[in-house]
């Protein structure tokens, strides 16, 4: 049986990094962003729902939803924020799933990895044989937050705080990548652990 990994970790906390270093390895990567994003295209059910629960300004010109309209509005209000969850969560969850399904079947890889931000917040780990964690201090993960994303001390701060805490996501990690040095240091923790697959 194939194996499934859950990739995780705060924002801007280099998951993205250890997410491409492991792609070149040779893992299928099954992204919760993207499928997020793949439900909210418009035309679709979630799309319609959101529209009409959040109004026409979280759309762009072109109609289509715009993500970070969208997570400035939710970000800086739980009520809102959950209602989103709500709304989005089973719909990411089931697609993940079949997309598990048909890689299983498959059956050439080594390891699946699910790239997933809120891996534990969804209960995805249900779904995975062993989870990863990428850590990093909260000082540097501000400063990436805010150059990454081009926000404000305030803003980075608020996506932060909007997700689980770090020392709660460690209850549930098998394994912790640290992220606080160079890519050459992630590279080696990220080789070590993937190497296990391929003997």
């Amino acid at each position: 049986m194939v194996k499934v990994i859950g990739l995780t970790g705060g924002i801007a906390s280099g998951k993205s990094t250890v997410s491409s270093i492991l792609k070149s390895l040779g893992a299928v990567i099954i992204d919760a962003d993207v499928v997020s994003r793949e439900i909210m295209i418009k035309g679709t059910e979630t799309y319609n729902i959101l529209v009409s629960v959040f109004g026409k300004e979280i759309l762009r010109k072109d109609g289509e939803i715009d993500r970070r309209k969208l997570g400035n509005l939710v970000f800086a209000d739980k009520e809102k924020l959950n209602k989103l969850n709500e709304i989005t969560h089973p719909e990411i969850i089931k697609r993940i799933k079949d997309i598990i399904e048909e890689e299983r079947k498959k059956g050439k890889e080594k390891a699946i990895v699910l790239d997933a931000a809120l891996l534990i917040e969804m209960k995805l780990f249900n779904m995975v044989d062993e989870v990863w964690l990428v850590v990093v201090d909260k000082k540097t993960q501000i400063r990436r937050l805010m150059k990454r994303d081009n926000l404000s001390y305030k803003d980075a701060l608020n996506r932060i705080k909007s997700q689980m805490s770090i020392e709660d996501k460690m209850k549930y990690a098998d394994f912790i990548i640290n992220n606080c040095k160079d890519f050459n240091a992630i590279k080696r923790q990220v080789e070590l652990l993937w190497g296990r697959f391929s003997k």
